[in-house]
């Protein structure tokens, strides 16, 4: 199914303020909210489109990502809409917790882990999948984060008869918070789970494979949804940041998708042409020098460069040549370039006489 736009979903302009995205979302989920529309698969949609153009529109990167490369951007960086009712009104909750006191459905997710993860220049150019380990709270195997002990019933609760849900009335908008004696869940456990001490999560390691898609850039950070620490009392899982740093290298300088570099050639290769290996992100490439080339010259290799965040296109090396003076002549090479500069009459420094000259000079 095709999706709509962000914009045209709240009904904003594309250069609209933060604030001004917040404003529309607060009204269109007031208007369309389920309560307030019982049994209608229209508001429920609606109310879901807002929910979920909010949830990107409101994150300066992702709506950065979306304006650039559209929906297909946000799915190449872990983005794929609202997974379940819980995603949506925890995004709900997070706008209007403040007012109503509380979050829909049982309340927060899980915390957010970090990780930083260091990869070559190279790796900007193809991606690549990188097998991590974190370790975080996730729900305990015995109880499945039941927090009971396995065979043990736990009693409904009194105050909330087993819904798990106290009900509030604010006006025309009714909301549901989560009980306050069973904390949401619909029942008090009499027994907990020896495994977990009746917490329902326990710390564990875990292995991920990360996707790195070509054209990342330092400092970007890649969402994964739900593998965050696990939410108390079964509550949704927070997500995972990955954190790209790419490694430093002392041959290239980055300048967007360009790379600059430096390559010493002699004099004479300058002044007759020659073919140099150039170093590239795959190997070694040659270049054609011509003739007659003055220092600081400046050779693109197109297409050698870094590509475009999920796109096809590159940027190119671009390699400044340095045309190097040598320190040091014999004898020889000085007298073959003073014959080169008589040639072109240009006025050089006079030659430098040996102790030997000098001494029989005064004789």
């Amino acid at each position: 199914m095709i999706k709509k736009d962000y914009y045209q979903v709240l009904e904003v302009g594309r250069n609209a303020s933060g604030d001004e995205v917040k404003k529309a979302y607060r009204r269109l989920a007031l208007k369309y909210h389920p309560d307030r529309n019982p049994g209608s698969k229209e508001a429920e949609e609606k109310f879901k489109e807002a929910s979920e153009a909010y949830e990107v529109l409101r994150d300066a990167e992702r709506r950065r990502v979306y304006d650039q490369f559209g929906h297909d951007g946000l799915q190449g960086r872990g983005f794929h809409g609202f997974t379940g009712a819980e995603d949506i009104f925890t995004t709900f909750s997070d706008l209007f917790g403040d007012i109503f006191g509380g979050g829909f459905g049982g309340g927060g997710r899980g915390a957010n882990l970090r990780y930083d993860l260091e990869i070559k220049l190279k790796d900007v150019v193809l991606g690549k999948k990188v097998d991590i380990d974190i370790k975080k709270h996730d729900l305990c195997p015995v109880c499945h984060g039941t927090r009971a002990k396995p065979g043990a019933s736990p009693i409904p609760c009194v105050a909330c008869g087993g819904t798990g849900q106290a009900v509030h009335n604010h006006g025309f908008l009714s909301l549901s918070t989560p009980c306050s004696r069973c904390n949401g869940e619909g029942r008090i456990i009499t027994e907990f789970c020896g495994n977990c001490r009746g917490t329902g999560r326990v710390i564990r390691d875990k292995k991920l494979t990360v996707p790195i898609p070509p054209g990342v850039e330092d400092g970007m950070q890649l969402r994964i949804r739900g593998e965050g620490e696990a939410g108390e009392r079964r509550r949704p899982p927070g997500d995972l940041y990955v954190i790209i740093h790419i490694e430093e290298q002392s041959i290239f300088a980055r300048r967007g998708r360009d790379l600059l570099c430096q390559a010493p050639i002699s004099f004479a290769q300058a002044a007759l042409g020659a073919q140099i290996q150039v170093p590239t992100l795959e190997g070694e490439t040659t270049l054609e020098i011509p003739s007659g080339t003055p220092t600081g010259k400046v050779f693109a290799l197109h297409r050698e460069g870094l590509p475009e965040l999920h796109g096809r296109s590159r940027g190119s090396i671009l390699v400044r040549v340095e045309v190097q003076v040598p320190a040091k002549l014999t004898s020889e090479e000085e007298q073959l370039i003073r014959e080169f500069a008589k040639l072109r009459q240009e006025d050089v420094a006079p030659e430098k006489k040996g102790f030997f000259d000098r001494l029989l000079h005064k004789v």
